[in-house]
C-alpha cells in the first residue's frame, strides 16, 4: 500500500520541485504513476516528480501530459505501449525519453499494467518507471560506431563589420581578378597609436583609429581604387591599371593624409604587378604586409617593392616569422566552453589559438594561419597547439578537448609520430582528445590524411569536421573520414529561429549526421530562442556566447560544469 507522502496529487498547492543540477533519481524510491479514466485523473510519485524536476500543472489534460514530459520522438512509443496494455488486458513494456525540467533529458523503461474494475473492464493504467539513462547511452553509442562503421569507406563575403570595406577574402578576389585584367599596385596601411606607458595596449582605441582611418581613406582615394580590411588593424588599396609613377605618388598622399589627419602612427608597404603575373592575390598580400613591417623597422613612411618576392624568399622570411612568434611566445590558447544538450552539462572545450598583437593583444589567427598554411610553414604552429593541449589534458584528467588542425598539418606525415609520441610523453587518456579538421582547409594529403584519421582513432582519439556546410566537400568527407563529430557553420545557426531555410538545412545536416553516426555541434548559439530550437532540430552539442566566450586558458579551470 503506497503511504501518504509518496503521492502528489495536481493541485495548486502541491509544492514546486526545483532541481538546480540534472542527478540520477533516489534509488530506494518508487518512480511510478496511474491513470483512471473517471475523471482523467493522473497520480505519480515523488520520486517521478524528483526525476522529472517539477510538477504537473493543475487540471493539465493527459495529452498535455503526454506533450509536456515526454520526448517529442518519443510520442508515438509512449501512446502504442498505453494502448496496446489497454487493450490487451496484458502488462507491456516501452523504453522511452522523459524530459525534465532545464530542458535535458533521460531514458526511462516504463512496465505499464492495466488496472481492472470488478465487472472486468479496464479502468485505468499504473506505469512503473525506471532510469535506464546509462543502459541506453551505452546502447546508442555501440549503434552510433556501427553506423560508422557502415558509412565510412576505404558566395560572396560579407563586409568588414567594423569598418564596412571588403573583407580579406573578398579583397583578395578583386585583387585576383585584376591580376587577371591589367598590371597596378597594391598599398596596404598599418594604422597604430602611440602607447601611453601609463594606459598600455587599449583595442577599443585602436579599432576607432581603424575605422577612422578607413573613412579617411574612402573620402580621399580615388573613385576607382578599392579598399579592404586585411587585418587587424590594416587596409589595403588596390590601384589597379596605375603606372607606378602614379601608384608610389597617390602611396605617399594616402599616409601622409593619415598621418596628418589621425593621431596614430601609420606605416605602408607598395608593391607593384603585372598582367597575369604569377604571384597571387595572397602572395601580394604577403609582400605588402611585409613591406610596411619594413616601414616600421626603419622608420620611413613607405617600402617599395617593384616587383613580386620570389617563392622561396617568401617562404623562408615567413617561416623565419613563424619561427619568432613561437619563440617570443607571441602566440597563446583560449578556450570555449562545449554544452551536452541531453545532460545540461559542460563536458567540452574548444581550444582555440589568439596571436598576441603588439597594438590590440590577443587577435584571431585567421589571417596568419591562412598563410601559413599557403607557405607551407603552418604545421609548427599546428605542433605548438597540440603539444601544449597534450600538457592541458595531464594537468587536468576527465577534461575534453578540442584542438583545431590545418588541412596541410593533417596531410603531414610527421604530426602522426608526434601525437604518440606526445601521448606517450604526458601520459594522456586519449579518449580526452577529439582532433579538428577544418572543412574548408586545403588539404594537402587526402591519403595521408586518412592514414593520420585512422591512426588517432585506433589510438583512442576522435575527429571532428570543422564548418560542416560551408564547401562543396561535405558530404564527401563523412565517406571519406571516420568523423565522429560534425561541427554545424554558424552561418545557419545565427538566424536561425528567423530562417525557415536555414532551419530546413540544419534539420537535414543533423538527420543525415544520425544516419551515419556522427555527433552534431552547432556553433554561433547566442540566445534562448535558438537553444530551443537546435534541441528539437536534435543537435547534440552547442557552443557560443549563450554557453560561454572564449577566456584564457588557466590551469584547472576547465572543468566540466
Amino acid at each position: 500500500m503506497t503511504v501518504p507522502e509518496e503521492r502528489e496529487r495536481w493541485s495548486s498547492s502541491a509544492p514546486a520541485a526545483a532541481l538546480p543540477e540534472p542527478r540520477p533519481p533516489a534509488e530506494d524510491r518508487a518512480a511510478w504513476f496511474s491513470y483512471t479514466a473517471a475523471g482523467d485523473q493522473i497520480v505519480w510519485s515523488a520520486a517521478l516528480s524528483a526525476m522529472l524536476g517539477r510538477v504537473p500543472a493543475e487540471k493539465e489534460m493527459t495529452r498535455q501530459v503526454l506533450a509536456r514530459y515526454v520526448h517529442r520522438d518519443d510520442h508515438a512509443t509512449a501512446l502504442g505501449g498505453i494502448t496496446e496494455a489497454w487493450t490487451s488486458r496484458n502488462t507491456v513494456r516501452v523504453t522511452v525519453r522523459l524530459m525534465r525540467a532545464d530542458g535535458g533529458w533521460f531514458d526511462v523503461d516504463c512496465r505499464l499494467e492495466p488496472m481492472m474494475s470488478p465487472d472486468g473492464t479496464v479502468r485505468g493504467i499504473r506505469g512503473t518507471v525506471r532510469d535506464v539513462t546509462a543502459r541506453e547511452r551505452a546502447r546508442r553509442e555501440v549503434a552510433r560506431l556501427t553506423r560508422r562503421g557502415e558509412t565510412v569507406q576505404a558566395s560572396l563575403v560579407e563586409p568588414d563589420p567594423a569598418t564596412g570595406l571588403l573583407t580579406r577574402a573578398r579583397f583578395a578576389d578583386e585583387l585576383d581578378r585584376a591580376l587577371r585584367q591589367a598590371g597596378g599596385a597594391l598599398l596596404v596601411i598599418r594604422t597604430q597609436l602611440m602607447v601611453d606607458e601609463a594606459e598600455g595596449v587599449r583595442p577599443e582605441r585602436n579599432a576607432e583609429l581603424l575605422q577612422e582611418s578607413a573613412r579617411l581613406l574612402e573620402s580621399q582615394a580615388r573613385p576607382e581604387y578599392l579598399l579592404g580590411r586585411v587585418g587587424p588593424n590594416e587596409v589595403a588599396v588596390l590601384l589597379a591599371g596605375s603606372s607606378w609613377p602614379v601608384a608610389r605618388k597617390q602611396a605617399n598622399l594616402l599616409i601622409e593624409m593619415l598621418r596628418t589627419e589621425t593621431a596614430g602612427r601609420v606605416w605602408g608597404g607598395l608593391v607593384r604587378f603585372a598582367a597575369d603575373a604569377e604571384a597571387g592575390s595572397h602572395d601580394l598580400l604577403i609582400d605588402a604586409e611585409q613591406a610596411w613591417r619594413q616601414s616600421r623597422e626603419t622608420d620611413v613612411p613607405v617600402t617599395l617593392v617593384a616587383r613580386p618576392v620570389l617563392l622561396r624568399d617568401r617562404q623562408g622570411s615567413y617561416r623565419n616569422r613563424v619561427a619568432d612568434a613561437l619563440g617570443t611566445d607571441r602566440f597563446t590558447l583560449y578556450s570555449q566552453p562545449i554544452l551536452e544538450l541531453q545532460t545540461n552539462r559542460v563536458t567540452r572545450h574548444e581550444l582555440l589559438l589568439r596571436v598576441l598583437d603588439e597594438a590590440d593583444g590577443p587577435q584571431s589567427p585567421i589571417h596568419v594561419l591562412d598563410t601559413a598554411e599557403r607557405l607551407d610553414a603552418v604545421y609548427d604552429i599546428d605542433l605548438w597547439v597540440v603539444e601544449r593541449a597534450m600538457r592541458l589534458a595531464a594537468e587536468q584528467s576527465g577534461v575534453s578537448l578540442q584542438i583545431n588542425l590545418s588541412g596541410r598539418s593533417v596531410g603531414d606525415p610527421r604530426l602522426t609520430a608526434e601525437v604518440e609520441r606526445l601521448l606517450a610523453t604526458y601520459a594522456v587518456d586519449p579518449a580526452q582528445l577529439t582532433f579538428e579538421i577544418t572543412e574548408t582547409a586545403l588539404i594537402g594529403n587526402l591519403s595521408e590524411a586518412r592514414r593520420f584519421a585512422d591512426r588517432i582513432r585506433d589510438l583512442g582519439c576522435s575527429l571532428a569536421l570543422d564548418d560542416f556546410g560551408s564547401g562543396y566537400a561535405s558530404f564527401r568527407y563523412l565517406r571519406l573520414f571516420p568523423v565522429d563529430i560534425v561541427k554545424i557553420d554558424g552561418e545557419y545557426v545565427v538566424d536561425l529561429v528567423d530562417n525557415p531555410q536555414d532551419q530546413v538545412l540544419v534539420r537535414a545536416l543533423v538527420q543525415v549526421c544520425q544516419a551515419y553516426g556522427i555527433h552534431t555541434v552547432a556553433e554561433f548559439v547566442q540566445d534562448e530562442p535558438t537553444l530551443r530550437m537546435l534541441r528539437e532540430l536534435g543537435v547534440d552539442y552547442v557552443q557560443g556566447y549563450l554557453i560561454g566566450r572564449p577566456t584564457p586558458v588557466s590551469p584547472g579551470r576547465l572543468r566540466s560544469s
